[in-house]
């Protein structure tokens, strides 16, 4: 019994496998505009002729298609391409941060986002913004574990959005939420109250150097104190990275 519970695993790792292989292609025609937006996509029978899969595999991409946005079908019809499959949200998923490299690689991409969200949150923050920016900073350091700390980080950031008054900008710090802050889960494994809030304070000195410009209004500075936030924290996190 043991056996052939192996081998059904197998099968079905195989077929995932399979699967997998499929949304890949498809996603790469349909990116490329090589199947545009209303394309049919191919017969079941021509794909299992073609790649040499079962019908099963085939259902599965398909489903997986659709699920992402990119797949519709029509009854009697087919399956075709779907009308703005081109133009999928951006997308940032927990399973992609979960390795130091690929959180270097999130705050590369943060650089411009940040700094420019803090040039604009000091020519525009209200008091509301300033005080909800002070609160942060303050749960901050009182913090002494992973989540806590996560939260008051994602506060901060999300107060500097609300500051530009730029719905993007806020819409686009909410889309990433705790994304938008570096894991602690993977700088921080296995480490102790004492090691986190050390940790916490080090990052609230960076904040309150980004709000100090922004309360004073010295958009510059606010820039200049954002960019250095985010340059300590990939120098922080590159030793750790499995390609330096």
């Amino acid at each position: 019994m043991r056996f052939a519970a192996d081998r059904l695993a197998v099968g079905i790792t195989k077929a995932a496998s399979l699967a997998d292989d499929l949304v890949r292609r498809f996603e790469e025609q349909i990116e490329t505009g090589t199947m545009p937006p209303g394309a049919r996509f191919p017969t079941e029978m021509a794909i299992v002729e073609a790649f040499g899969v079962s019908r099963p595999v085939v259902r599965e991409a398909f489903a997986r298609l659709s699920a992402r946005g990119l797949l519709v079908s029509r009854r009697g019809s087919g399956a075709f391409v779907a009308n703005g499959a081109r133009y999928r949200a951006f997308q940032v998923t927990a399973d992609e941060i979960s390795e130091i490299d690929d959180v270097i690689k999130l705050l590369e991409m943060r650089m411009g986002f940040e700094t420019e969200m803090a040039f604009l949150a000091a020519q525009r923050r209200t008091g509301s913004e300033l005080q909800e920016m002070r609160r942060s900073l303050a749960d901050m350091d009182a913090s002494t574990e992973v989540d806590g700390s996560v939260a008051a980080d994602t506060a901060f950031h999300a107060a500097i959005a609300r500051a530009t008054q730029n719905d993007y900008y806020l819409r686009f710090t909410d889309f990433l939420g705790v994304r938008l802050v570096p894991s602690r889960r993977v700088y921080l494994q296995d480490s102790d109250a004492a090691t986190h809030q050390t940790y916490a304070r080090a990052i609230n000195a960076d904040h309150r150097a980004i709000y100090a410009a922004i309360e004073t209004g010295d958009a510059q500075a606010a820039r200049e104190a954002a960019r250095a936030h985010i340059q300590k924290s990939i120098a922080r996190y590159r030793p750790h990275a499995l390609v330096a």
